[in-house]
Parts: C-alpha cells; sequence; structure tokens
C-alpha cells in the first residue's frame, strides 16, 4: 500500500519510495509494479501523471483524477507556478547557499529516447540551494582523512531532466547514491557502512493551486526509513 498524502475529487498525491517507476517505461521491461498503476488499485479511480519523479527519487508525486484536471495542472507546471523542494545528501561541505544557474543538453535514455534530437541547444536550467546541516565523520574516503556531508534543500526553478543530480555534480557536490553522476568512492562507503544503497534525493514537498478552489495546497512527504535512518547514524538530527 502507498502512502497517500492528499486526495479530493480532482487530485491524489502519494509518497513515491525510492526505486518505484511511475509508469510502464522502455527502460525496464521487467518491471511489473509502478505507481500509476498502483494508485489506481488503492483508490478505485483512473489517475493521470501531472509531473516527473524520477526511480531513484523518492516523495511527492501527484496525479489528476480527471484529463481536464491534468491539462489545469500542467498549464501551472508549465508556467513555473508549481513550486517543488527537495531534500539531498552530497558529498562535501557546500556553501551556506546558493544559486546555479548552468544550461543543461537534453540527456536520452539510448533505449526510452533513441528517437529523439541529440543535436538540440543546451535549455536554461535554475536551481536554488540552502544547506540545512553538515556533518564530518573521522573516516578516510579517497584521499581525504575524513568524509565530509552536507544536508541540502534544493528548489529547481526549471525542470530539465536529472536537473537536480547533474547541477550538483556541476559544482562538485554529488547527491550521495548516484551512480550516473555522483562519487563512486562515497557511494560504496553509504552502502558498506550504513547499508544505505538508494539515491539519497527526496521530493519532500510540492506546493501549487487547487485547479478548482484556488486554494493554495502545500503537500508533503515525510522522509522514508531508508533515508532517514542512515542520517540519523550520521549525525545528522532536526531531520
Amino acid at each position: 500500500m502507498l502512502d497517500i498524502l492528499y486526495q479530493d475529487e480532482q487530485l491524489v498525491a502519494i509518497s513515491k519510495p525510492s526505486g518505484l517507476l511511475v509508469h510502464r517505461s522502455l527502460i525496464d521491461t521487467r518491471e511489473h509494479e509502478f505507481a500509476l498503476q498502483m494508485t489506481r488499485d488503492q483508490i478505485g479511480e483512473r489517475v493521470y501523471p501531472v509531473h516527473r519523479l524520477d526511480r531513484p527519487t523518492s516523495g511527492v508525486l501527484l496525479f489528476a483524477l480527471s484529463s481536464d484536471i491534468a491539462r489545469l495542472i500542467a498549464e501551472q507546471f508549465a508556467e513555473r507556478d508549481v513550486a517543488k523542494n527537495y531534500l539531498a545528501l552530497v558529498r562535501g561541505y557546500s556553501d551556506p547557499e546558493g544559486h546555479i544557474d548552468y544550461a543543461l543538453r537534453e540527456q536520452h535514455d539510448k533505449i526510452a529516447d533513441a528517437k529523439a534530437d541529440s543535436d538540440k541547444e543546451a535549455q536554461p536550467a535554475i536551481t536554488d540551494y540552502r544547506c540545512l546541516q553538515q556533518v564530518e565523520l573521522p573516516v578516510a574516503v579517497g584521499r581525504y582523512d575524513s568524509a565530509r556531508f552536507s544536508w541540502l534543500c534544493l528548489t529547481p526553478h526549471t525542470g530539465r531532466k536529472h536537473q537536480l543530480r547533474r547541477h550538483m555534480k556541476h559544482i562538485f557536490h554529488p547527491i550521495v547514491g548516484d551512480t550516473s553522476h555522483g562519487d563512486g568512492k562515497q557511494n560504496s562507503f553509504m552502502r558498506e557502512h550504513y547499508n544505505c544503497h538508494r539515491l539519497m534525493l527526496h521530493a519532500n514537498s510540492l506546493q501549487l493551486l487547487h485547479p478548482i478552489s484556488g486554494e493554495k495546497l502545500n503537500i508533503e512527504a515525510p522522509l522514508p526509513s531508508d533515508l532517514r535512518d542512515p542520517l540519523e547514524r550520521m549525525g545528522f538530527n532536526s531531520l
């Protein structure tokens, strides 16, 4: 059973676990469980996706309960009227806050995006971040005598594929557990010492206007145990 964060006659929001695909995809044709179908079966209604959440990322995932509502929500996303906040564990000590304005080329999957235009120019991509906590562990990882980590709040203002993961790599603070853009030694350290096998990225809140009432909605997803437990063991508090 998925955790339902919000539900009314127009919308339903769930807390998606890390590792769960949103819908059927050529990325993994052997997978048989998807957030869209699981939500539909759980609430007994057809649901319509209105935004993306990468497979390894956990957190708030919103569905519409009709195609008309899906269109209205999609317009809010297109106009950037939806605010999204993420929490991430990254390598190293970051600045207290920062603004990343770094254009990104479309990143295509070899199978799912085989027919996509690979020559498209880089698109504007903007992310703000704020450091919430930092921890230093007296364990040598790589060439350093200790391992430093920062717990960040990330706010993307555009929606490029893997934007947060690529932006954090760009400023040399890759997200822990990222097997595509991260630090292999840090990832191995987390697996061996904290039994952590996931991407340390969580979509913790989504703010938008209700498409019918106009009410401002703030939907939040608590940290799942597979993320909270290793963070607490590392010494992070007030999560």
